[in-house]
């Protein structure tokens, strides 16, 4: 679970680095703008290619997290989700052991036998991690993980392996769209950490060679949950 931070805490922070900025609080008329912006969000510009039918953004998103080297797995429906875990395991010679968040205990694990199962933070000894997706975005076949107390934000970077469950209704054509859906099931106000994953980690910095699991998992396996309807 992740810890939660206290007023009088975050006041602190923020004074802080007001501090070091050498700056006081914001001005009346900053305030309201800003407070006015995040109200009604502005919206990019949208790709035409998002301007389609929800069937076809599902494919749409398949193939783009494909194309930024993750494997997605197409399931019928959540029975299926825990032997595609265990096929995931032996097909890349993986310890049947995982980490998984806490808001995916009511899956049927039991059913997987040969899996050991802990519902946690993971840490640097975790190989493989499963978590889920607040929604998949079509436009560029990026995950929005967004951090909760049963969501511990390390499950997305610690192992080398994650294995992320996105219901096909949650994908969206953009990233606003991501962040409508956000404000409409949470109206107590935005995570404390929003992640935008596309694909494993890499680097090209080096040598210009192109390195996976630089700074986080070097496998992404997005299991793609039902369908349209």
């Amino acid at each position: 679970a992740e810890i939660a931070m206290s007023d009088e805490a975050r006041a602190q922070i923020l004074g802080n680095i007001r501090r070091a900025l050498k700056r006081g609080e914001l001005e009346q008329p900053i305030r309201e703008a800003l407070d006015q912006r995040l109200a009604a969000p502005r919206r990019g510009i949208e790709l035409g290619r998002t301007r389609i039918d929800h069937a076809s953004l599902i494919e749409l998103f398949a193939t783009m997290a494909e194309k930024a080297a993750a494997n997605v797995v197409r399931l019928a429906n959540d029975d299926e989700i825990g032997p595609a875990i265990t096929s995931v395991l032996k097909q890349h010679n993986l310890p049947a052991s995982l980490v998984v968040s806490p808001e995916l205990k009511g899956m049927d694990w039991a059913s997987q036998k040969m899996l050991e199962v802990r519902f946690d933070r993971a840490t640097i000894d975790d190989l493989v991690s499963v978590t889920p997706a607040h929604v998949g975005v079509a436009e560029t076949g990026t995950l929005m993980l967004m951090s909760a107390p049963d969501r511990p934000t390390t499950l997305n970077f610690l192992p080398d392996t994650h294995i992320v469950v996105l219901k096909a209704k949650d994908i969206v054509a953009t990233y606003e769209d991501g962040w409508d859906r956000w404000r409409k099931d949470h109206k107590d106000g935005p995570p404390r950490t929003a992640n935008f994953v596309t694909g494993p980690s890499r680097t090209g910095d080096i040598e210009q060679q192109l390195l996976l699991g630089a700074h986080g998992p070097r496998r992404l396996v997005i299991l793609l949950v039902g369908d349209d309807g």
